[in-house]
């Protein structure tokens, strides 16, 4: 096919004028991380096939392709041609085109929401305080709480003494139940900074009482000051008692009201969910484990604290609709005052939570893989130990690390033409990846670059796994580089002081940057 090309101008436009437009752009993660548009998704050409139609529901929105030269464009436009997608052109001159038309290109992930992050605080003057004084009151107040706003697992991972997970949507809602007494100060942190900013600021915006401080650099600003950071904690939010919550809800409410945002009833919803001139996202901002005890039919799990943090993975489709569920209430409109500051055109939909739910967890759509010819995990064994088949991992680098069969080769999909140079020869290919359903769609791929139809793990290495068969543990076998993911400098706890101190400068300066870069269109109440 003709691949049109669309100039950075006219995309620059797009995103002032709030035109409908997915700026996307194809290579890994890590390289992603490196530089982009503002806002620009990221969506892997080698996982295009399984996000696509989530992330980009309607099949006419006018999509424009990125690369940095490595030529993934029109094999995307290929795939999506597929899918049904019909407006589809590439950026001309790709990232240095951008470049070139003297637009600014943002590093990290998430950046458009981080930015909007340290724009609240510069509008604002969000209190925050640093490590050591925080340290201090922790282990001198007992008329305190510390508030987790990160995802619970990250929690898990690495959190500062006394915190309680809490993730961000949750703050408002159950607040005044873990600080019943308006003199107890509260202690909002995160991992960095954007949670912690966005988590003060929104208690503060509801009018709770209490003395309210992010904890300026999260866990990063914790370990730059050679403070201890614990592991393991398991301390959840409680349940929240009628008058609470509805002190919660209201408060939220006149949030949500102050921000623009705007209220549906179920008919309402109706209405846009036909209209199909305009993309619409319907998020459910409820915890995982409320979304899968029963929600509403056509929306997607998007747990409102992450949802603001990552809200170029869920909605990549920027000038879109999006609609918030949430029978409580609360968690919805402090979710959507947000948005609706970041640009969005967001509605809170009220009720319709009284019948007619699906039980069970999100599961991403995506079209049926291809056909492949495949073999069982006890064939595998039984091959791996003669030697005679070269076994390919298309799993996440990091999903490799934790657990992958033994002997297994890690792969990109996007770069298995280079891997063939790094794989041994002489031996049939079998793919593999977590379930399975990524190596069915790059069979096709191998067997084109190849010359030889490989067999595909049926049911992936989870089934292997299953199975109860040996698993390996590293990355001692690599046939393509593992930027795929990009490290968070904030995430883990084995990240270099200097990679942690590099990451804060550039949030330092995110708020110069946006002003250059004067696509935006935030505001803050």
């Amino acid at each position: 096919m003709t691949l049109q090309t669309t100039t950075p101008a006219r995309v620059r436009l797009d995103l002032i004028l709030g035109r409908e437009i997915a700026l996307l752009d194809l290579r890994e993660e890590g390289p992603f991380a490196a530089d982009h548009p503002l806002f620009a998704a990221n969506l892997p050409l080698s996982r295009l096939e399984l996000e696509a139609w989530d992330r980009i529901p309607r099949r006419d929105v006018r999509i424009v392709l990125y690369d940095a030269g490595e030529g993934l464009a029109a094999t995307a436009a290929e795939r999506l041609e597929a899918l049904g997608y019909a407006d589809v052109t590439e950026l001309a001159g790709g990232l240095e085109g951008w470049r070139r038309a003297g637009y600014e290109l943002f590093q990290d992930v998430n950046s458009a929401s981080k930015a909007f992050g340290e724009l609240v605080e510069a509008r604002r003057h969000t209190p925050s305080t640093p490590a050591p004084e925080a340290k201090r009151l922790i282990e001198s107040e007992p008329n305190l709480v510390v508030l987790d706003a990160r995802r619970f697992e990250e929690y898990q991972t690495m959190s500062i003494p006394r915190g309680v997970s809490v993730p961000g949507a949750e703050l408002v809602l159950r607040a005044r139940e873990l600080a019943p007494n308006p003199a107890t100060t509260i202690i909002v942190n995160c991992a960095g900074r954007t949670r912690s900013i966005i988590g003060a600021q929104s208690l503060i915006n509801a009018g709770l009482p209490n003395p309210v401080l992010a904890l300026r650099n999260g866990a990063i600003g914790w370990t730059l000051a050679g403070q201890r950071l614990e592991h393991g904690r398991g301390e959840r939010f409680p349940e929240v008692a009628p008058e609470r919550e509805a002190e919660a809800r209201a408060a939220a409410r006149r949030v949500a009201y102050r921000a623009g945002v705007r209220r549906l009833d179920r008919p309402s919803l109706e209405a846009l969910v036909q209209d199909t001139s305009r993309t619409l996202y319907r998020f459910d901002v409820r915890t995982p484990e409320e979304y899968a005890a029963g929600h509403l039919p056509g929306f997607q799990s998007a747990p409102g604290g992450q949802l603001v943090q990552e809200t170029d993975v869920f909605a990549p489709v920027r000038g879109a609709r999006i609609v918030l569920a949430d029978e409580r209430g609360v968690r919805a409109d402090m979710s959507a005052s947000w948005l609706a500051q970041m640009g969005w055109e967001v509605y809170v939909l009220e009720g319709g939570f009284e019948a007619g739910l699906i039980v069970g967890p999100w599961r991403p759509r995506h079209p049926q893989p291809p056909e492949a010819q495949t073999i069982s995990p006890v064939e595998l064994a039984a091959e791996l130990d003669r030697n005679a088949a070269t076994l390919i991992d298309l799993a996440p680098s990091p999903a490799h690390r934790r657990g992958h069969i033994p002997g297994a080769w890690f792969a990109v999909r996007s770069r298995l033409a280079n891997a063939l140079g790094v794989l041994p020869g002489g031996r049939p290919f079998v793919l593999t990846s977590p379930d399975g359903e990524l190596a069915r769609f790059a069979a096709a791929d191998l067997e084109a670059l190849s010359g030889r139809p490989p067999r595909v793990l049926a049911g992936g290495t989870d089934a292997w796994k299953t199975a109860g068969l040996p698993i390996e543990t590293g990355l001692p076998h690599a046939a393509s580089a593992d930027d795929d993911v990009y490290r968070r400098p904030y995430e883990g706890t084995d990240n270099s002081k200097a990679a942690m101190q590099a990451y804060l400068d550039w949030e330092f300066g995110l708020v110069e940057q946006l002003e250059r870069d004067g696509t935006h269109g935030f505001y803050v109440i």
